[in-house]
C-alpha cells in the first residue's frame, strides 16, 4: 500500500512511454519522496525493492504484455532477489529503474534492475522472477510464445548463473516456525 499512488503513476503514465520489447531495456523515472526515506535520510533498503516491482509493471505495460497474462491469469513472482548498493538516494533526487531480461532456464527470467541517478549506478540488482497460473510454474517458453518472441533461452551471463548457484544454495524453509 506504501506506494499504491506509484503503481497508479505507472499504470497511466506507461501507456504514453515508447514501447519496448519483452526484454527490456526499459527506463522507469522516479523522484525520491519524503516516505522513502529512513531515519538517515537516505532511501530504505526496503523501499529500493518495491520501486524495482513497479519498474517490472512499467516493462510488461509498455511491452503489451501485462493485458495477455490477466487474460491468461498468469502473474509475475519474485523467487530470489539480491541488491548491491553503492550510492545513497536523497530526499527530491530524480532517478530512473532501468530494468532488462539478461536470460532465463525452465522456470525462471533472469531480470537485471539498475538505480541510475543520470549516469551514475546508485544499486544494482539481480532477480530470478517466473510465472504462476492456478496450478502451477509457467515455463518462460510460453511466457515467450505470448510474447511473440523465441523461447530459446539465450545463456545467462556468468553473473547472473553465480547468483542463482548461491541463492540455490540457502536453505528454503518450510514448516510453522519456532
Amino acid at each position: 500500500m506504501n506506494l499504491f499512488f506509484r503503481l497508479l503513476r505507472v499504470r497511466l503514465l506507461s501507456r504514453f512511454r515508447p514501447r519496448c520489447s519483452v526484454l527490456g531495456p526499459v527506463r522507469t523515472p522516479f523522484r525520491v519522496l519524503p516516505t522513502d526515506l529512513d531515519v538517515l535520510r537516505h532511501v530504505n533498503n526496503g523501499v529500493y525493492l518495491s520501486l524495482m516491482d513497479l519498474a517490472r509493471v512499467d516493462l510488461m505495460i509498455r511491452s503489451g504484455l501485462l493485458g495477455p497474462l490477466r487474460e491468461r491469469g498468469w502473474y509475475p513472482v519474485v523467487a530470489a532477489e539480491t541488491i548491491r548498493f553503492r550510492r545513497s538516494l536523497e530526499l527530491f533526487q530524480r532517478f530512473a529503474v532501468e530494468t532488462r531480461v539478461v536470460g532465463w532456464d525452465e522456470r525462471v527470467f533472469f531480470v537485471h534492475q539498475r538505480f541510475l541517478r543520470g549516469d551514475d549506478v546508485v544499486a544494482a540488482a539481480f532477480v530470478a522472477a517466473r510465472f504462476l497460473r492456478r496450478g502451477g510454474t509457467v515455463p518462460p517458453a510460453e511466457v515467450l510464445e505470448l510474447a511473440g518472441l523465441d523461447p530459446a533461452p539465450p545463456p545467462p551471463p556468468e553473473w547472473a548463473r553465480r547468483l542463482a548457484r548461491a541463492q540455490g544454495g540457502l536453505p528454503a524453509e518450510r514448516g510453522r516456525g519456532a
